[in-house]
């Protein structure tokens, strides 16, 4: 029996209506919820989760609904049930997974084998047998080829010899035939016998597959969800019509990568809170999630901070339950556009151009602007230049900067100029600085003042636009840094921070950012990081420093952005 509600006393006034879960941050009466459950958590030092909190109203009484993401076997009652619990030790997903296990176990066996790992050693060995014999062959028919050289070079060859000499090489010829057939021959016998167990294998791994996508597909028609206006539907048909629907307005790699709902949708805190509410009969009112423990080796998550639902997951399962009209009983705010994760500001709409001449021209991005038009933004570098140089000139994007990056790029006037600066970009011959702001945490780590920090990065599939470390498929990404020490920045620089340089050796997306978010790199957030840190007013990351070979006078330029930093 769950006692999943939680009171809540409370005097302030209630949002008007529920906040949107991709893109809020936290009211008093959630932030009061939340306060209220991680008062029952563990500590930090535990592994990390992330827990959310609905705040309900019924029959006139307001209190609060939590919830957990993931399954765990031992939930108490104060946590809200999952969709569908497949836990239970003789339910029928346990049964099935354990028929995998069984396979897996075999799989095992086959590996461990003695005969099959003797039989893999004996045909390595083989291999480098005929390789060593075959190249000592050649080696000695090289020889002899040059002794035979030089006996004919000497002259007083007669007719004998000269048959000799080539009766010689025809011998030499066919016995490096002769091994080349006495080792394949070998190691054919001896691949046969690998290929029988790597036969088991590849068998007992196809079956594992049949019975692991059945079982997936079983398990996501067991997840029915119930909506605002108490329609039902399941998982594979939720994500099936959401990209049906969206196919337009969703990203290829996505549509192709989801036909199916991915491994442990419906799961997350935001949906089975929902959930628990629709069916339960209770009104919500805001919602907040946060993450408690320590940060996953992958993702970036920091303890305590409050997170936006993801998209991977999340967003086809609540754009569904929730819907796109605002209905009576729930006053439900308008769902999110692709910008969900974004900081937004106001850009101006003026660039400040610090070099131009008829070949290039160096510029000043500020915050909060794309380098390129994005798929609903068009304010952009690459419009607002065009719209400046009035068809004179086509704006040639030769790098880019984040939106909530701010500094120095430089944009090309022509396409051999362009094509010429992509290629020193490629060559690294470009150098690149940046200058960030992190918090004072920072000089508690007692990390080394300068270093190198190499994580490969990969983008997060179900929260896109985030990047992750990925040590298996992550793309190689390295940064230098330096630690100058303390700063003041801000509104008459009264707040205080950490300088740090940066020098980014590979241009991965956020990947400066993630760099210095992530345990083994600097292990703090930069300021204003809304992605891997807390919000600020903007993000504190600023390309402060490039320099390049001008592709026309091949002289080298170098800008700086020091005195604007702040």
């Amino acid at each position: 029996m769950h006692n999943c509600f939680h009171p809540l006393q409370y005097k302030g006034s209630l949002p008007s209506g529920l906040n949107n879960p991709f893109d809020y941050d936290p009211d008093e009466v959630s932030l009061l919820a939340c306060k209220d459950l991680q008062a029952s958590l563990p500590s930090a030092n535990v592994e990390g989760k992330m827990y959310g909190v609905l705040v309900v109203e019924k029959e006139g009484e307001l209190g609060y609904l939590a919830a957990y993401s993931g399954q765990i076997a031992d939930n108490n009652g104060a946590f809200v049930p999952a969709v569908f619990d497949y836990l239970q030790p003789d339910g029928y997903f346990k049964q099935h997974e354990q028929e995998i296990s069984q396979i897996n176990a075999k799989i095992k066996a086959i590996e461990t084998q003695r005969n099959f790992i003797k039989a893999k050693d004996t045909l390595i060995k083989a291999q480098q047998e005929a390789d060593k014999a075959i190249e000592e062959q050649k080696q000695a028919m090289k020889i002899s080829k040059a002794l035979r050289d030089q006996v004919r070079k000497a002259g007083y060859v007669t007719i004998d010899d000269e048959r000799a000499l080539i009766k010689e090489s025809q011998f030499l010829k066919a016995e490096l035939h002769r091994k080349k057939l006495y080792y394949r021959d070998k190691i054919a016998a001896i691949q046969q016998v690998v290929n029988s167990y790597q036969e088991e294998i590849r068998l007992l791994q196809c079956e594992r597959k049949l019975k692991s996508d059945r079982l997936q597909a079983w398990l996501f028609s067991q997840f029915k969800f119930t909506n605002y206006k108490g329609e039902k539907k399941d998982l594979c048909a939720i994500f099936r019509d959401y990209y049906i629907n969206e196919g337009e307005n969703t990203d290829k790699k996505d549509r192709s990568y989801r036909q199916q709902p991915p491994s442990g949708a419906g799961e997350c805190c935001e949906p089975k809170l929902l959930q628990y509410a629709f069916t339960q009969g209770y009104k919500p009112i805001a919602m907040a999630m946060f993450w408690w423990g320590a940060s996953p080796n992958q993702e970036i998550r920091q303890h305590g901070q409050f997170y936006p639902a993801c998209n991977g997951k999340c967003k086809p399962i609540l754009s569904w339950m929730l819907g796109n009209l605002l209905e009576e009983k729930y006053k439900i705010k308008e769902l999110p556009n692709e910008e969900i994760h974004r900081h937004r500001q106001d850009v101006s709409t003026e660039i400040s151009i610090l070099f131009e001449d008829n070949y290039l021209a160096v510029i000043d991005k500020p915050a909060g602007l794309l380098s390129v038009p994005g798929k609903k933004l068009a304010a952009s570098v690459y419009a607002l230049l065009k719209q400046k140089w009035q068809g004179r000139c086509e704006p040639y994007m030769v790098h880019r900067l984040d939106m909530d990056t701010s500094g120095l790029m430089v944009v090309a006037k022509q396409a051999h100029v362009y094509h010429d600066l992509q290629q020193q970009f490629i060559n690294r011959t470009v150098n690149k600085r940046y200058t960030a702001f992190l918090p004072l945490s920072l000089l508690d780590k007692n990390l080394p003042p300068k270093g190198k920090i190499i994580l490969p990065l990969t983008a997060d599939l179900f929260d896109r636009p985030r990047q992750k470390v990925d040590k298996e498929v992550g793309k190689i990404a390295i940064t230098t840094y330096e630690i100058v020490g303390k700063t003041h920045y801000g509104e008459r620089l009264k707040q205080q921070a950490v300088r740090v340089l940066l020098y980014p050796h590979t241009g991965r997306t956020h990947q400066l950012r993630v760099h210095c978010a992530h345990s083994e790199g600097l292990g703090t957030p930069i300021i204003g990081d809304n992605l891997y840190g807390n919000k600020a007013n903007r993000l504190h990351l600023y390309a402060d420093r490039l320099r390049f070979v001008h592709p026309i006078t091949h002289k080298e330029m170098t800008f700086s952005l020091q005195s604007s930093i702040k």
